[in-house]
Formats: C-alpha cells, structure tokens, sequence
C-alpha cells in the first residue's frame, strides 16, 4: 500500500484502490504496463467525496487490473505468506475510515472477508464508473469497503447518483441508503451448494451468522439453486472478453510502459505489452481473444450474454421469495501466496460465489466474513441487516 498525503479530517479519511484515478498521483493499477501514468482529473466518486468535506489520504496496490484473487499479483507489491487486500487492511486497521475499490470479479469482497471489514458493490449503474480504469464494463462497479454498515452507508450516499459523464449512469439524481431499517420478519435463504464448496472455518462463519439473522427475527431457509455455477462461467466468459477489448489500448505508444527495444511500430506493441503485462493478464486476454473469435463467438460470447438474461430472470424469482440471500464470499478464511500460473483456475474456482452479482449487476455486501446478496436496488435491506447482527456476531 502507498500513501501520498497524511492529513487528519474530522469527516474522515478515505483510501482508494489504485484502480481508481486520482489527479496528480500516479494510476497504475498494480501493472507495469501502465508505469509512469498520472491522470490529469480524478474519478467522478472522488470528486463528490472531496466536495462532501472528506479527505483522500492516500492509494492502495492492487493486484494488476484487479485480476486475482487478493491483489497478489501486483507488479509494485510483490506479497508473500498470508494474502490480504491492501485497502481492506487499511480499514480494518483503522488507519482509514473507509476506502474505495472496483468489483469486478470478486477480489474487493474476498478482501473485505479476509480482513473482517465491510464491503458493498451496489447496483450497476448507481455509481458512476467515470475515472475507473476499466476493464470488463458491463460488471465492474465502484464500491466502499467500511468498519461498519453505518459507515458504508454513509460513504454510498455521497457517491452515488447519475453522472452525466458515464454513459452505463442511471437516471436517478441521488440515492438514498439507509442501515436502520427493522429486519424482523424478512426472509433470508441460504445456497446449498456453494455452502458444500466451503470449508469448514467458512461453514462455521455462516452457521453464526444464521445464528445471529434468527436471534434478530429473521427466517432462514436452505435451498438449492444452480445459478451461482452457471453465473460463473458465463461472467468468466464475458469477462475475458471485455478485458481483451479493454486492455488492448496499452500498447506503449501514447503513456505508460514503453520497451526498449524494438525495430517497427508491430514490435514496439508487442514487445511493450510482453514486457508489461503479467501472466495471468496475459491468459485472461488469450482466453478473451479465443471466446470472441469466429470460431467461438456464437457458442461462447453470445452463448454467455443469453445465459445473463436467463439467470436474471430467475434471480429475480428467488428474490420475489426471499428479502437476501446469504452465502460464503469465498472457499476459506485464508490463503498463502501461490505461483501465479496457477491463479487463472483459482480465481475461475473462488468466482461461484461472486459471479451473479457481476453478471447481472445487483448488489453485494460483505460483512463479518460472509456475503448477502440482494435484489436490484436493494442495498437498504443488506445494509440494515448487517447493522442489526454486527453485534451478534464476532
């Protein structure tokens, strides 16, 4: 993690995940590809947080394009030993109020859960992307990791509301959030079959968490549904082809990282982006490059985006039934560093449990090491849940 200013703020100071562009500090979202670039406005959600009185205190590593699992792969912050989010353990350290990062593929939320801090990636739409360095658009969104749901809410309050700048923006002006709503009597499932790809200190955090939901009025019920599975392939899919797109960009020419070597401008892209970009960036745009081909596009590519339609159409039954859905954020409370050839099947793996949300845009909220998923526009009722059993649960 990197800070470039200290100043105390009586609001609060914020961090941002260097995914995020702040003008004058250099954005390279943790990949050298992107070495030397200093962005000359800042995110449209930094901007209103700075006009709300807050304080950027300074950004975090990441790992490169948010890619992996826990911001391992970062080309600035090489991690060994236990894996952990850099902006989430700043706020769980308490050195920040809260901080923000994009959700693209679920490393924000792992983040959150390792480091026992709270997170949201709210509905697509309803904060703007304007400033992001993007790469899959249709599911990235900017979200607020926080020590609590009060100050989640908070913080999702100020950033949120159309931006003309950001063509994805939704309408609405503003939003309005609130973590006090009364929870007795909602309905909350949980999903058997990503409860049985956890283990067992994951299982135990969702058992204390129904514990808690039931102290509190809330009926819980288990079920079965496939769509968490079938959510994943398909957002990996798309995912890698938007990222293919996105990245494609970088070529060494007009910022970033150049090579020093190279005879024509066909080996300076080449030799620039071999140079620039780490294995598992390289993989994802391989295997983005292979969905989109003639080939593989309609079986693939297109395949994917009628599954999203299909899988929102069902999740929106589930969440006809019930007010949340609780589930597992990832496979384990921990993990160690690992070579990074083997990250693209791992993150493919981890990703069941975060996909849906990305794919279809609702919201997310990460807490106490567990995840309640909601239906569009929903936040408000996984806010107040999760103030209602911060107490109940360590």
């Amino acid at each position: 993690m990197k800070y470039y200013m200290n100043v105390i703020n009586e609001k609060g100071n914020i961090a941002l995940e260097d995914t995020l562009l702040y003008k004058g500090a250099p954005a390279c979202a943790g990949s050298r590809i992107l070495e030397g670039y200093t962005p000359l406005f800042s995110a449209e959600a930094v901007k209103r947080l700075e006009e709300n009185g807050y304080v950027i205190s300074g950004k975090a590593h990441v790992g490169e394009f948010g890619l992996d699992l826990l911001g391992e792969f970062s080309h600035y912050d090489k991690k060994e030993g236990a894996l952990k989010g850099a902006a989430a353990s700043l706020v769980a350290e308490g050195a920040v109020k809260a901080a923000l990062g994009v959700d693209m593929n679920g490393f924000t939320r792992r983040a959150a859960a390792i480091s026992r801090v709270d997170f949201i990636k709210p509905t697509y739409g309803t904060v703007s992307r304007y400033g992001v360095i993007s790469c899959a658009a249709s599911g990235e969104q900017v979200g607020v990791y926080a020590g609590n749901a009060t100050d989640t809410a908070e913080i999702l309050n100020v950033i949120s509301g159309h931006d003309e700048k950001d063509g994805t923006s939704l309408k609405n002006e503003k939003y309005q959030y609130t973590a006090s709503a009364d929870i007795s009597g909602k309905r909350v499932c949980v999903i058997k079959e990503l409860l049985d790809k956890a283990d067992d200190a994951t299982k135990a955090n969702i058992n204390a968490y129904i514990g808690a939901l039931k102290k509190k009025g809330v009926e819980v019920e288990e079920i079965s549904s496939d769509i968490f599975e079938i959510s994943n392939i398909a957002w990996q899919i798309l995912m890698t082809a938007e990222t293919c797109n996105n990245v494609s960009r970088y070529d060494g020419v007009k910022y970033g990282y150049r090579a020093k070597e190279y005879k024509d401008i066909d080996e300076l892209y080449v030799n620039s982006r071999t140079e620039g970009f780490n294995f598992l960036t390289k993989a994802v745009i391989m295997y983005g490059s292979d969905v989109l081909s003639k080939l593989r596009y309609k079986a693939c590519y297109e395949k994917s985006l009628k599954i999203r339609r299909v899988v929102s159409e069902k999740y929106k039954e589930l969440m006809s039934k019930y007010d949340a859905i609780l589930t597992p954020v990832c496979s384990k409370t921990s993990y160690e560093a690992y070579d990074i050839k083997d990250a693209f099947l791992k993150v493919f793996e981890e990703g069941v449990f975060t996909s849906v949300a990305n794919l279809i845009g609702t919201p997310a909220y990460v807490t106490k090491g567990v995840q309640l998923l909601g239906g569009h526009f929903n936040e408000s009722a996984l806010l107040s849940i999760a103030a209602a059993c911060e107490g109940e649960v360590e």
